[in-house]
Parts: structure tokens; C-alpha cells; sequence
């Protein structure tokens, strides 16, 4: 029989009144949607689109009918890629057609039709390179006595394939010796010294071009220096401007002086007069004080952008005194924070006359108080090399163009987000920080059950639209500078960098002066909860499935006698993984007069982002510890790192952790900042550097879980368990791009996926020691030191944590790096401690005595409420 099918709106909006509401969709188009669902009707392409833009490496979406009133219409947008992001280089593979879509849709494709043409050209016929430029100086040479007075001052002779040998033969100072600009762009020069004596040739050059060529990629600034030294008025240098730049390279960024209009060797001045507009972005301005930049020189010049230039040379005073010399200018671009200061309140408070910053309205920045702004970002547009494959050029273009969604019902939350990408109508929506349309995913339900569930976005008009209109929906709907906003921008957008980087390089900062005073150390000579001829202390067996058994025959013969299914309330120790605050204290009757297995505050340990917050708080940086980031506060300063390390040309893996879950559930290993802040929208995280070089046993990656016992915060008395394991990953470590997508090569938790190998740790270490030829022991010291020192880190920086009736197990993870300087990874709660349950093994450090399975939880109990620590070594 076949299923029930929703056949009537009523049913529709009872099944869906939830997601409905999520949706955001207005009331007045919930029944349009119904018909359009049950009907299966996708009509968007009778009203919109698609148009190829930025050079074809991106699309966009405008309205083709004659125009589209507010909340009027809906349209079904399908998904045309679902996944888990684990499972994407693998359906990318598998998958007929899949890569070949998306590489369309992403626009990652546009050079593969064209390559094997650009291979049959570039196989041409060398030998007629020479001729080719032969008659092209010929044919300068005839237009300037056409045109002009018979002198060619501007000469183009770029992607010609000219050569070394070919620069010498051509003799071009002979045929153009009044030549003021020279393009050499995109040739095959590889030798500095015939490159730096046929252009000193030239005396009167002005601007001088070489981008794209061999001899760049090994030259350093001495060939820059030599070239000025013998060409002294060059302006212009590979884009840049030298030390001499003046009247003729602003004309040049003014249009002034263009190829029809080159000027001439001797300008009689002033030919900057009637300049309003000046566009100096990028140049590498180190000093901006010129003869030819004066408001003398350019009195009506009312727009000017000076982004992307160091000027290092000139004070903030300087250069706002330069600035309040020009009369007319009403609109200026600059990095903020850059070289006129850090706030952009304080700018337009320097240079009153600005009615536009950045683009901006300088009343509305004013009126906002916001110091940093820009409304004229340029798109990140995918990038990849030309002999990537199409499923790695996909893999990188995705994290522009993929959503986000997780599954829940009455029972559960599925642990991990689902991945989609909106079909090519849906996905050629650019952003607008004023959208005239939004988007939501929606979950149709045709039977009713989550069983049946098809999944949809849902576009419609948030404005009244008009034909040829861009459609535009806001990428980050809902969140506001109060959740950083502007940052998050990153991931599509080319924010500006020395922003971020001077955020980061703030932070650096703060972290470098902190410093941490030792707690002092307690003796542990007072510690038993039992006196002689005593009761028994009671305990509630509320302790991991795998040790229970064991604990409570050998706790019997301790006298601590191990309660069955009694009220918890008759306990005198209560064993929990179960978080105990005040409101569960009340349900269940425990009192304050029972010791229980959690210290107060202790998430400042466990909470991943709370356990950075107190290492950084109390050391700063350490050695020990990865810059981690909390993404939810600390995005920009992350955004900083990452440039700084790009810029810098260093490693630029992260990994990525929610707040507080286990088992490496919803964890990313990613270079990707796109990335990185995409994956925001799945849930709270910490941004932690990878450690891209760790130790490694026989060619696998591993870690080391430690158990911490600790009796007392202040005065700080803890213990480490003889007991510890190694967590081997299962597949040899890469770096290589597919691999981060491998769980069984980046992870080594297998307790729960993968395959898990278990090995002794005594044949661990004589191993390792034998393949690296180090002392395990020397590795043993160093770790002990480590973990002493988080644990002083929560002391003194949470005093609070102390509780006289509380003592607690702790599972650390610990990673080695390929210097063997231990790195800490996380600390846990009531850590799974099945191994230490199940496998018998050896004290490495004491003689080699048994430690067995059985008695693991027996000497735990015996540390932390007996005062025995045969099976501890007090840190």
C-alpha cells in the first residue's frame, strides 16, 4: 500500500508549521509554496537570468520580467550537490558528471576548453617571433609619423615571446631613443644584466614594465636600484612608483598620459591642472611628498584613493596636512587602520571637508562611531593553477557557494551538518548588504514523515524589483557586527588586510605580557577520607560501563562499599559523568557534604575555547600550546594570523573544534580561510594551527592520552596515573589536499569510526625510541612539566575551582611534533577510559611492575580518596 500523501494545504501547514516559521517565508505565500511543492513546479527560469560577470569567473542573477512587487512570488531553487563534508572528494570521483557541474557552476572551468589551443600556439613556429615583432616596431614607427611628429614615445611589445638574444638584436634605444614608457610584459627575459643594460639605454624613460617575466622570479631590489641609477627619470617600475615619481606618473594614473597621448621629454607643467579624480591604489608609495603631489599642481582634484601604499615615510600629521591643503577634495579611499591612524572617526575628524570615506557617508560613520569601514570590497573569485584537477578546483571553489543545514527530530540532533550547493539559478545570487531577495532551505515532507523528506531552498522578493534589476540576497542574513559580521565578509570578500593585521599583531602583544605565578604545592600526607576503625565511605557505581565490575569487587576489600541502584543521596561519594549544578543537586538530594568526581568552574579545562582563554590568560603563548582562536570573538584576530603567515610564506593549516564535543565529531583540517569561516555557521568553534609536522610512528600520526588525578585546586595537588595509552591513526600521514578529507590519516580516535589497532605501550615506546633514537623519558619529563602547568594555569587564573569536597579524573591529549616537544591538545571529563580497562601492561618508569586491567579504576579510587599513590606520580 502505498504511502499517505499531503494532499491539502491544512495538512501541509500542519506537518510543516515549524519550518515554516524558520523559514521566514511570509504567511501570504505558505499556500503558493504548497502548490508549487505538490505540483513539483520549478518556474524561476520564466523570470530570471543568469549573466556571466567578472571576466566570466563569476555569475549573476537579474530579473527578465517586467518587474516583481514585494513578498509576491516564491520559487523552488533544487540542490544540486548534497553531502557531508567528509564525503565530497569522494562523490566528486564516484559520481558521473558531479565535478564536471559544479566545476561549471563555480566558474573553475572556463580555461580547460582553451587549453589545448593555447598548447597549439604555444608550439608555434619560434622562428617567426622575431619577425612578428620586427613589423609591429615598424608599424609604430609609421603610425607615429601618421599621427604625430614622427617620434614614437610609447612602445608595447608585450607576450611576444622575446627573448634575451631577441632584446639585444632588436636595438631598441636606436630605433626609439625618445621613448618614454616601455612594456616588456609576459616575454621570456631571463638575464638581468642584458635587461639592465639595454633599458639604461633609454635616458628619457618615464615608466617601465617587465611584470611576468623568468628574471623576475630570482632577481632581488638590486636590479630595481641599477635600473634608476641608469634610467634617473623612470616613474614608473613594474607598476610601482620609484623614489622619482612626479608630474608624469600621476598624469599617468590621472589618463593624461596614455598611448595616444604619451607627452613629451620636456612638459611645460601644469598639465595636472583640471585632475578631480586620482587613483594611486597600490603603487608602492613610500613617500608621498613630490613636487608634483601639491594642491598647487592639482587644485580641483576632489577624489582620491591611496589604499594598498605603505608610506611609511610620512607621520599621520604629515600626511593629514598634505591632504587639508587640497580644497576640493570631498572623497577619499585609505587602509584603515593604515598610515593616517587606526579610526576612521579620527580621519574625518582631521579633514572635515570629507563627505565620503571608503565610500561611505562620512555623517553616517560619524553617527555610528565605527572605526573601520568599507563599502567597495572587490570578490574573492576561486583560484587554482592550470594543471589542477577539476575535483580539487571544486573542493576549493565550494566553501563561496555552499549552505548549510542539520537534521534533528523529537529524539536527537544528527552530529554532523549536511552540505549543499543551490542549483546554478540559486547559486549566481551575489550578496548585498541591501538584498532585494532571501533565500532559506526548506524541508518538504511530502508524506509527512522525516522518512519522505525532500530537501529545497526557497527564494523570494523581500523588494519590489524592476526588469534587468541584480537579484541579491544577503549571505549572512540575521548576523550583525555583534557577531562579526564584517569579518565574516572575509570568506567571500578581499576585506582589508592590514586591518586584521593590525589586529593580530595587538593580540601578539597582549599575549607576550603575560606571565603566571606557581601555585604553591600541598602535601599529600592527610589526604585518606578513611580513618582507622571508621565507617566505610559509600559509592554511587556511576562510573563507565567497561570498569564497573572490576571496581566493585576490589573496592570491597578497601572498605568502600560500592552502592547498587540505592537513592544517591546515601552516598558519601557520588561518581558521576553526568554535569552536577545546583538545580540537579535539588532533583536528586546531593548535598554539599558529599565528595563528588567534579571540581566548580572546570569547563574553564574541559570547554575547549574556555581551556585556551585560561592558558592565554595565564602564559600567553607557550610553546606547548597551538595559537588557538575562539571564532565566536576572536575571528578577526585569526583572519590577521592567516595573512601574516601567507605574507610570510610560512604553513597556513588549521584545524577546527566545537566548544565541547568529543570523538572528533565535527572537526575540519583546513588551509582555507573561506573555509575557516564558513564553517562558523555549523556550530561554535576554536581555530587551532595544525601541527603540520608532528612525530610520527612508522609513518603514522599518534597521540598520547595521560589521566590526571586531582585532589585539590588551592593548594594545587594533582597526580598522573602510570597508566597511559597510545592512539594510533590508521593510513601514513600527508599533507597531500585529498588527504585532509581522511579521517583515518588525520585522527587517531578510533574508538567509535575507523578501524582501531591497539598497541601496548611499553612495545610503543621501545619502538619509537628505537626509530627515532631518543629516550622516552626525556619526553616523559617534559610532558609531566606541561601538564603541571595547565592545571597552574586553571588554578590561578579561576581560583574558584577549588572545593574541598571535590576530586576528579581528567583525560589529556597530548601530540609530540617533530622536535618530540609536546603540544596539548584538549582535556576531557570523565575521559573513556575502556583501554586502561581492558589491557593489561607495564609501568614503563618503575621497574617494569604489572599494571592490570582489573585494578585501573581501583588505583584511581585509591589516589584521589585513600592517600595511595603506588599507581600515581605526584606532579
Amino acid at each position: 500500500m502505498a504511502p499517505d500523501r499531503i494532499e491539502n494545504f491544512e495538512d501541509f501547514v500542519k506537518v510543516h508549521a515549524l519550518l515554516l516559521q524558520a523559514s521566514g517565508l511570509p504567511p501570504s505565500l505558505h499556500s503558493q509554496l504548497f502548490q508549487k511543492l505538490y505540483s513539483e513546479t520549478f518556474d524561476s527560469g520564466d523570470f530570471f537570468q543568469v549573466q556571466p560577470c567578472e571576466e566570466g569567473r563569476q555569475r549573476r542573477l537579474v530579473l527578465n520580467s517586467d518587474s516583481m512587487e514585494k513578498e509576491s512570488h516564491v520559487f523552488l531553487i533544487d540542490h544540486a550537490w548534497t553531502f557531508r563534508l567528509s564525503d565530497a572528494p569522494k562523490q566528486l570521483q564516484e559520481i558521473p558528471g558531479l565535478a564536471e557541474r559544479m566545476a561549471s557552476l563555480m566558474c573553475v572551468d572556463i580555461d580547460i576548453d582553451s587549453n589545448s589551443e593555447e598548447t597549439d600556439a604555444a608550439n608555434g613556429d619560434e622562428k617567426d617571433a622575431k619577425s612578428d615583432v620586427l613589423r609591429m616596431l615598424e608599424r609604430e614607427i609609421c603610425e607615429a609619423k601618421d599621427n604625430g611628429d614622427g617620434i614614437a614615445r610609447w612602445l608595447e611589445l608585450d607576450e611576444l615571446r622575446i627573448d634575451d638574444d631577441m632584446l639585444l638584436s632588436l636595438d631598441l634605444s636606436s630605433k626609439f631613443p625618445d621613448l618614454l614608457a616601455l612594456s616588456l610584459c609576459g616575454n621570456k627575459l631571463e638575464n638581468v644584466e642584458i635587461v639592465i643594460q639595454e633599458i639604461t639605454k633609454f635616458k628619457c624613460l618615464r615608466a617601465l614594465w617587465l611584470n611576468d617575466n623568468p628574471l623576475l622570479r630570482n632577481c632581488d631590489g638590486c636590479m630595481a636600484e641599477r635600473i634608476l641609477q641608469g634610467s634617473p627619470s623612470l616613474e614608473i617600475y613594474n607598476s610601482c612608483f620609484t623614489r622619482n615619481f612626479g608630474e608624469w606618473a600621476l598624469g599617468f594614473c590621472a589618463d593624461i598620459y596614455v598611448k595616444e597621448n604619451p607627452g613629451h621629454i620636456h612638459q611645460n607643467g601644469h598639465s595636472l591642472l583640471s585632475v578631480t579624480s586620482l587613483d594611486l591604489s597600490n603603487r608602492c608609495i613610500h613617500n608621498l611628498i613630490s613636487k608634483g603631489f601639491s594642491p598647487v599642481e592639482m587644485p580641483s582634484l576632489s577624489y582620491l584613493n591611496l589604499r594598498g601604499n605603505p608610506l611609511e615615510q610620512n607621520s599621520v600629521s604629515e600626511l593629514l596636512q598634505i591632504l587639508k591643503g587640497y580644497p576640493c577634495l570631498n572623497g577619499l579611499e585609505v587602509d584603515i587602520p593604515g598610515p593616517l591612524g587606526e579610526s576612521a572617526v579620527e580621519i574625518l575628524e582631521s579633514l572635515p571637508n570629507l563627505s565620503q570615506l571608503n565610500g561611505v557617508n562620512a555623517s553616517k560613520i560619524l553617527e555610528t562611531g565605527k572605526q573601520v569601514i568599507d563599502s567597495m570590497l572587490q570578490p574573492r573569485l576561486p583560484e587554482w593553477i592550470p594543471d589542477e584537477l577539476v575535483a580539487d578546483r571544486v573542493l576549493g571553489a565550494m566553501w563561496l557557494y555552499l549552505m548549510t543545514y542539520r537534521l534533528a527530530d523529537e529524539e536527537k540532533i544528527d552530529e554532523t551538518s549536511v552540505c549543499y550547493v543551490m542549483d546554478e539559478l540559486g547559486s549566481a545570487l551575489r550578496h548585498s548588504d541591501e538584498p532585494n531577495f532571501r533565500v532559506s532551505p526548506f524541508l518538504y515532507m511530502p508524506e509527512g514523515k522525516l522518512a519522505s523528506a525532500v530537501s529545497f531552498s526557497i527564494l523570494w522578493p523581500t523588494q519590489d524589483v524592476q526588469k534587468d534589476d541584480e537579484c541579491t540576497r544577503d549571505f549572512l542574513y540575521g548576523i550583525g557586527e555583534d557577531k562579526q559580521r564584517s569579518a565574516r565578509l572575509t570568506a567571500w570578500f578581499h576585506t582589508p588586510q592590514n586591518y586584521f593585521i593590525h589586529v593580530y599583531e595587538k593580540h601578539c602583544q597582549k599575549l607576550q605580557s603575560k606571565h603566571c605565578v606557581s601555585p604553591s604545592i600541598k602535601s599529600s600526607t592527610d589526604r585518606c577520607l578513611i580513618s582507622s576503625g571508621e565507617r566505610a565511605l559509600c559509592m554511587r557505581p556511576n562510573v563507565r560501563e567497561d570498569a564497573k565490575h572490576d571496581i566493585h569487587i576490589k573496592l570491597k576489600s578497601y572498605k568502600l562499599e560500592l552502592l547498587g541502584a540505592t537513592d544517591p543521596k546515601d552516598a558519601d561519594i557520588i561518581w558521576t559523568c553526568m554535569q552536577i549544578d545546583e538545580d540537579t543537586k535539588k532533583a536528586t538530594g546531593i548535598t554539599d557534604q558529599q565528595y563528588i568526581n567534579q571540581f566548580p568552574f572546570e569547563a574553564c579545562l574541559v570547554m575547549k575555547h574556555h581551556l585556551a582563554d585560561t592558558i592565554q590568560k595565564a602564559y600567553g603563548s607557550p610553546e606547548w600550546f597551538q595559537p588557538t582562536y575562539n571564532l565566536e570573538t576572536h575571528l578577526p584576530q585569526l583572519i590577521g594570523d592567516y595573512y601574516v603567515r601567507k605574507r610570510d610564506g610560512v604553513d597556513n593549516l588549521w584545524i577546527l573544534k566545537p566548544w565541547n564535543m568529543a570523538r572528533t565529531i565535527d572537526t575540519t583540517v583546513t588551509s582555507d580561510l573561506a573555509a575557516i569561516i564558513r564553517l562558523m555557521e555549523t556550530g561554535p568553534k576554536i581555530c587551532q594551527k595544525y601541527i603540520e609536522h608532528p612525530a610520527l610512528f612508522q609513518g603514522r600520526k599518534f597521540d598520547l592520552r595521560y589521566i590526571v588525578l586531582v585532589c585539590s585546586m588551592n593548594p594545587l595537588e594533582i597526580f598522573l596515573a602510570d597508566v597511559f595509552w597510545v592512539r594510533l591513526a590508521n593510513n601514513g600521514y600527508s599533507l597531500d589536499k585529498q588527504s585532509l578529507f581522511d579521517y583515518e590519516t588525520h585522527f587517531t580516535v578510533m574508538n567509535y569510526r575507523g578501524r582501531l589497532n591497539h598497541m601496548n605501550t611499553p612495545e610503543f615506546v621501545r619502538q619509537f625510541e628505537q626509530e627515532h633514537q631518543v629516550k622516552w623519558l626525556d619526553i616523559h619529563e617534559r610532558i609531566k612539566t606541561m601538564i603541571r602547568l595547565v592545571f597552574e594555569s586553571a588554578a590561578v587564573v579561576h581560583p574558584e575551582m577549588q572545593s574541598p569536597m571535590s576530586r576528579a579524573m581528567y583525560g589529556l591529549d597530548v601530540m609530540l611534533d617533530s622536535a618530540f616537544q609536546p603540544k596539548l591538545l584538549e582535556v576531557t571529563y570523565c575521559p573513556d577510559c575502556t583501554r586502561a580497562c581492558k589491557y593489561d601492561t607495564e609501568d614503563i618508569f618503575h621497574g617494569g611492575k604489572p599494571l592490570r586491567a582489573q585494578d585501573f579504576f581501583n588505583n584511581v579510587f585509591g589516589c584521589l580518596f585513600l592517600n595511595e599513590t603506588e599507581y600515581a606520580t605526584k606532579l
